[in-house]
């Protein structure tokens, strides 16, 4: 028994090798495709069986050919599905930033050098359901995998099966890609219940529009707690339809903000005090503000615009 555990072992092993990270983009070879019988190409083979010893039996000539015709028919099927999946090449594609608890969702670049197409082709990560698309002949087709998240931090995608049982179901080719792709996990945002300290520009408990009294400096979507004198009535009254606008200004004082590691209400895990950044940096973003953020041994200098607002939370979900 130790010596079957020990081949089984070293069988897996072998087989599983591409568990790695691997450089794309990944072809998967023939020796990197697998065949076995399904259940169903296995109850053919059983009813195979017992049609040629019945045919043995009562010595049938049109027994014996419909034996050996359906014997042939399943392993022509053997090569097919072979075929199916064989020489395909796996890229990885664009991964998007999520906040932990989303389902993360990543992009792989499945291509086919061949001019006929690839039908049923199964794609699976562990635990999860398979996605299945059919490859057009000489043609690359992107397809998405999505997997949850639970913590923060880079999330790599693990080992993906591909899988076929093209065409009669009787056989099932696979083999496995690892490609070197991952996305990062921001911190789940606070829920908008959870208490925070005051600061400059709150108003009844939640970011005020962050809105200046100096020169003008652009407009963005009103918010509830914009003050009526600054919707931009005159950019409404212009268009026929769309949201409230409401006019910003350069009154940097007015509108800066530090949202800080210290100023957190005490008690508080290191989990839930970026939890509750991130939801500061999330209101801050959507109120256009103009702000920083201090973390132990980090600070970002205030600003404002998405590429500060990824910064952000790029910080909070690699905080150590």
């Amino acid at each position: 028994m130790k010596l079957v555990a020990a081949l089984r072992s070293r069988f897996f092993d072998w087989a599983l090798r591409g568990n790695s990270p691997e450089t794309a983009p990944i072809v998967l070879g023939q020796r990197r495709v697998f065949v076995l019988p399904t259940r169903f190409g296995l109850a053919y083979a059983g009813m195979l069986l017992v049609m040629l010893i019945g045919a043995i039996n009562y010595q049938l000539s049109l027994g014996y050919a419909l034996v050996f015709l359906a014997a042939g028919l399943g392993v022509v099927t053997i090569f097919h599905s072979f075929r199916n999946l064989a020489q395909i090449s796996i890229s990885p594609g664009r991964a998007e930033p999520v906040f932990a608890g989303e389902p993360a969702s990543f992009q792989l670049l499945l291509t086919n050098p061949s001019a006929r197409a690839r039908l049923a082709i199964r794609l699976r990560l562990p635990g999860r359901g398979p996605v299945e698309c059919d490859l057009p002949g000489q043609a690359t087709k992107e397809v998405r995998l999505a997997m949850p998240t639970i913590r923060r931090g880079w999330l790599d995608l693990p080992r993906v099966r591909l899988s076929t049982r093209y065409p009669l179901g009787l056989i099932r080719a696979w083999g496995y890609a690892a490609p070197a792709q991952r996305l990062l996990v921001y911190p789940a945002p606070a829920t908008e219940a959870a208490a925070v300290p005051a600061f400059p520009g709150e108003t009844n408990g939640q970011l005020s529009a962050f809105a200046g009294s100096e020169d003008f400096a652009g407009l963005r979507s009103h918010q509830a707690a914009d003050p009526p004198r600054h919707v931009a009535w005159k950019a409404v009254a212009r268009r026929e339809s769309g949201p409230l606008l409401t006019k910003l200004f350069d009154g940097a004082v007015a509108q800066t903000l530090w949202l800080d590691w210290d100023a957190l209400p005490s008690g508080l895990d290191v989990e839930a005090r970026l939890s509750l950044l991130t939801r500061w940096v999330c209101d801050a973003d959507a109120a256009g503000a103009y702000w920083g953020l201090r973390l132990p041994g980090a600070a970002l200098a205030p600003a404002r615009g998405g590429e500060h607002y990824r910064a952000c939370l790029r910080a909070l979900a690699l905080y150590d």
